[in-house]
């Protein structure tokens, strides 16, 4: 066990930064439009039969291995077995290169906070986001400069993350989740309050709600779940290894994976209502169906939620304000554990000072953000994204579990956790992670690998996905490499 590792002050602190950790940006533009489109409420079936079958597994399983062992990414898995520490690297190449992207959403959202206050958007919302803001160019390999309206956000968005993870963990993650959960929660209910009493939202919640359980028979639907789940709990790229590791001695760690689990779960379907609760009202104004408002991603949150904003008959101003602050919130509470992956594993394995960590660390995901701060910045994003998080996540996933459970015995897993946690886990547990969810991860893979060899992912050119898709990857392997090589796992 090391010796001085910093530790967070309370349970409640800790389930907060999970908890704020799996909360992002996905939760708010992602989870209700992947209802919509795999069933509606019967979605919900196969998601919690994923957060109880794979998410929470998992969870439990890396809350253990970081309890037990007390290091970051790289040296708890090079600490199991010294070449694994590569897949630690690994991980935390995969952290690094998404805080780098994931900073600069936030940025936007921002820049949209004070565009909320009289709309500054207009009438044609998605020509402001791509013309007007973004200035987008005509493809990812016309970087077009830098766009200034893009850099100042990003340089004072770096700065808070930076500020928060100077303070350390107690003071600092700890402190700022304490305050952006609360608030980001409070700000999240008057959404959802405002938006079902609107005319229109009893369509939206019917849009999101209604069951098509003949979508239950489509592998589809199950697949959807699965990879939502994996997308949504911040697992499998070192971060809820690296945070458990900071829990003191004496902790619930089944408990502490069920709260951080539902915890997550809650807040999207929360989210989900309010959502639709207003694109019902938008599509009631504007006399169309539900489903031809509703959309995912970038542009759910900065073209189709804008319009709906313009749809309101009063408040306009409050609520653009309050959602667009939710995006802040819930971005920088994911981004801090992102990057505290990084600094830990910098930390750790080469004995720095958190200070001179931090400063490499947010000083080199900054540079990379400079790239998404460019014209062409909204491609390369969305590349790298589709990248990292269907290809190095879901590998990275699939050899930490081979580690535990095939390579090394699943058993010291449950044999340090069932004395220190209220509810005991058994023979379900290891047949979650050692049969069910590898074989779950392994399917969504192959068909990840099949649909890249039967078209460039949304039409991009070869050599754009050459070089910010696959070279990524590349970059991120011979990075984690390298440090491997220089790392030493003492026992």
């Amino acid at each position: 066990m090391e010796k001085n590792r910093a530790e967070w002050g309370s349970r409640m602190g800790f389930i907060l930064a999970a908890i704020g950790s799996a909360i992002g940006l996905g939760n708010i533009w992602r989870f209700p439009y992947v209802v919509v489109s795999n069933g509606g409420g019967a979605f919900l079936i196969p998601y919690i039969v994923a957060l109880l079958t794979a998410g929470i597994p998992i969870l439990i399983l890396e809350f253990a291995l970081g309890h037990k062992i007390r290091k970051s990414a790289p040296g708890i898995l090079g600490t199991i077995g010294k070449k694994w520490g590569f897949l630690g690297w690994f991980q935390s190449a995969i952290a690094f290169f998404i805080s780098s992207y994931y900073v600069v959403i936030i940025a936007w959202a921002a820049s949209y906070t004070i565009y909320a206050l009289n709309q500054s958007w207009g009438v044609d919302t998605k020509d402001f986001l791509f013309k007007h803001y973004l200035e987008i160019s005509e493809s990812p390999m016309h970087l077009n400069g830098i766009n200034y309206k893009v850099l100042l956000p990003l340089f004072v968005m770096w700065g808070v993350n930076y500020v928060v993870l100077r303070k350390g963990v107690k003071n600092g993650i700890e402190k700022a989740n304490k305050i952006f959960m609360p608030l980001l929660i409070c700000l999240l209910l008057v959404i959802v309050v405002r938006g079902v009493t609107l005319p229109g939202a009893v369509d939206g919640l019917n849009y999101f709600f209604t069951p098509d359980f003949s979508a239950l028979a489509n592998p589809k639907a199950w697949l959807a779940a699965y990879t939502q789940i994996f997308f949504t709990l911040s697992i499998a790229f070192g971060i809820m290894l690296t945070y458990s590791s900071y829990l003191p001695k004496e902790s619930d760690i089944v408990n502490n994976a069920f709260l951080t689990g539902f915890g997550n779960c809650s807040f999207s379907l929360i989210t989900g209502i309010g959502v639709f609760a207003i694109l019902g009202h938008m599509a009631m104004v504007q006399g169309v169906a539900v489903k031809d408002v509703s959309a995912a991603g970038v542009g759910f949150a900065f073209v189709v939620f804008p319009q709906a904003i313009n749809a309101l008959s009063g408040a306009k101003g409050i609520i653009g304000i309050l959602f667009f602050l939710c995006l802040i919130f819930a971005g920088i509470s994911s981004s801090v554990s992102i990057i505290e992956t990084v600094v830990a594993s910098l930390q750790d394995r080469f004995n720095l000072e958190r200070k001179k960590a931090i400063n490499y660390c947010v000083g080199g995901a900054f540079l990379f953000s400079l790239i998404i701060a460019t014209r062409a910045g909204l491609y390369i994003l969305d590349i790298a994204d589709y990248f990292l998080n269907n290809y190095a996540i879901a590998i990275s996933g699939l050899l930490e579990i081979v580690l535990i459970c095939w390579i090394k015995n699943p058993k010291e897993i449950i044999e340090h956790v069932n004395p220190i946690s209220e509810f005991r886990i058994g023979r379900v547990w290891e047949f979650c992670v050692k049969y069910l969810t590898p074989c779950i991860l392994s399917v969504i893979l192959v068909l990840n690998v099949l649909n890249s060899l039967k078209e460039n992912y949304e039409g991009y050119s070869t050599e754009a996905i050459l070089i910010y898709g696959i070279g990524v990857l590349v970059i991120a392997t011979g990075g984690a490499f390298v440090l491997h090589k220089k790392s030493n796992y003492e026992k």
